[in-house]
C-alpha cells in the first residue's frame, strides 16, 4: 500500500518561488530529427552506463514526491517511448504519495510516434494524460521539418490517445518563420474539432548551437494575429504557473469553442511564476531549462547517499535557482546541451 513520507522541505528558491512540477528526461535519443532540435545526422547519445537505470529513476522520483514537496511528474526525452521501463517507471511514481495525500500527476511528453502500440499499457500503469508534438498537418512540411515520414504515425498517436480515454489531450507546435507558418490556423481548426488543447511555441535556443537566428522565430503576437484571422479569441483566466497564456474561442458555425494557448518562452517569458525542477537522463539536476549549470545527483546516488542526502543536494541546488533564463540580455549563451537531452 502506498504511504504518505513527510517532506524534508520544499524546493524554494530565493526568488520566492517553489517547484512543484518534475520534468523527468528518461532518454536523449529519439526517432525524429527535428530541425529545431538536433542537426540532421543527429547526437552522439549518452553511453548506457551513464544513463540512470529505471530503479535508479523511480528512487530520485520517490525523493521528489515524498521528501521535496512534488507532486506533478512529467516524463519526457528525447523521445520518453523509446525507453522500454517506461510503463514500469509510471507504474512505480503512480504508487506514490504527495504531501496532499494524493498520487502525483503523471503526463508524457511524445512525438507520438509508436503510441497507439503502447497507450494502453501506459494508461493501466496510471498515465493521466499527454502532450503530442505536431508541427504540421501537410505531410510534406511535417517530414521536411522533422526529417522522417511519420506524419501518419503521429495522427494514429492521437487517435489512439483519445480512444483510451485520456483527457485532456495537448498539442505543441514550434512556429518557425519560413517553415510552418502556414500550419497555424489548420492546426487550431484540426484541435478544436476534435477538442484537443492546442499549444503553439516561440522557437527557443535549444537545438544545435549556434544555428538559432532569432529572424526564424515567429512571436506570440504574429502567432495571434494568424489567428484572429478566423478565429476570435478572448484572453482566457490568469495563467498561474502554467507556461502558456490561453484564449477562450468562441464557437462559430465551423467550429467549436474550445482554449488555444501560446508559449512565449523568448518574448514574454514566465520565469516569476515556475515552479519546474528538472532532472536528465544522465541523473543530473537542472533548476532551470536554459541552466548552464547542473547538479549531479547520480554519482552520490551510487555511491551510497541516502534518500535524506540526496534531497538536501536537491534542496540547496534549487535554493540558487536564477531569477530567469535572460535570452534577451546581451549576454545570454544557450545551454551546451540541447532539448533532446535535456527533457522538454
Amino acid at each position: 500500500m502506498p504511504t504518505t513520507v513527510l517532506p524534508l522541505g520544499t524546493l524554494s528558491d530565493t526568488h520566492g518561488r517553489v517547484a512543484r512540477d518534475l520534468r523527468v528526461s528518461l532518454t536523449d535519443r529519439c526517432n525524429l530529427r527535428c530541425s529545431y532540435c538536433m542537426p540532421a545526422e543527429g547526437l552522439p547519445w549518452l553511453p548506457t552506463p551513464d544513463v540512470l537505470t529505471d530503479e535508479e529513476v523511480a528512487r530520485l522520483i520517490g525523493v521528489a514526491v515524498g521528501l521535496l514537496g512534488v507532486r506533478k511528474l512529467r516524463f519526457t526525452g528525447g523521445e520518453p517511448l523509446l525507453r522500454h521501463g517506461l510503463a514500469d517507471i509510471i507504474a512505480a511514481s503512480a504508487g506514490l504519495r504527495t504531501d496532499e495525500g494524493t498520487a502525483p500527476e503523471l503526463s508524457l511528453t511524445t512525438n507520438g510516434v509508436g503510441l497507439d502500440k503502447h497507450v494502453h499499457r501506459l494508461v493501466e500503469s496510471g498515465l493521466d494524460r499527454v502532450n503530442i508534438s505536431l508541427d504540421s498537418l501537410d505531410r510534406q512540411r511535417y517530414a521536411a521539418l522533422a526529417r522522417r515520414d511519420r506524419l501518419p504515425d503521429v495522427l494514429r498517436g492521437l487517435a489512439a490517445a483519445e480512444a483510451v480515454g485520456l483527457r485532456p489531450i495537448k498539442v505543441n507546435t514550434v512556429v518557425m518563420r519560413g517553415v510552418n507558418e502556414a500550419d497555424v490556423v489548420p492546426l487550431a481548426a484540426f484541435c478544436l474539432d476534435r477538442g484537443y488543447g492546442l499549444r503553439f511555441i516561440e522557437h527557443m535556443p535549444l537545438g544545435p548551437e549556434h544555428t538559432w537566428d532569432r529572424s526564424t522565430m515567429v512571436p506570440s503576437a504574429e502567432i495571434l494575429a494568424a489567428l484572429r484571422t478566423r478565429f476570435v479569441l478572448t484572453p482566457a483566466e490568469q495563467r498561474g504557473s502554467a507556461p502558456a497564456e490561453e484564449w477562450l474561442v468562441a464557437a462559430s458555425d465551423d467550429h467549436p469553442a474550445g482554449r488555444i494557448g501560446v508559449i512565449a518562452s523568448v518574448t514574454a517569458p514566465f520565469c516569476a511564476a515556475c515552479d519546474r525542477t528538472r532532472l536528465t537522463a544522465d541523473g543530473q539536476l537542472r533548476t532551470c531549462l536554459f541552466s548552464r549549470t547542473e547538479t549531479d545527483l547520480r554519482t552520490p546516488l551510487r555511491d551510497g547517499a541516502s534518500d535524506t542526502e540526496l534531497a538536501r543536494l536537491w534542496l540547496g541546488a534549487h535554493r540558487g535557482k536564477a531569477a530567469g533564463h535572460g535570452i534577451d540580455r546581451p549576454g545570454f549563451r544557450q545551454p551546451a546541451r540541447t532539448m533532446s537531452s535535456i527533457g522538454g
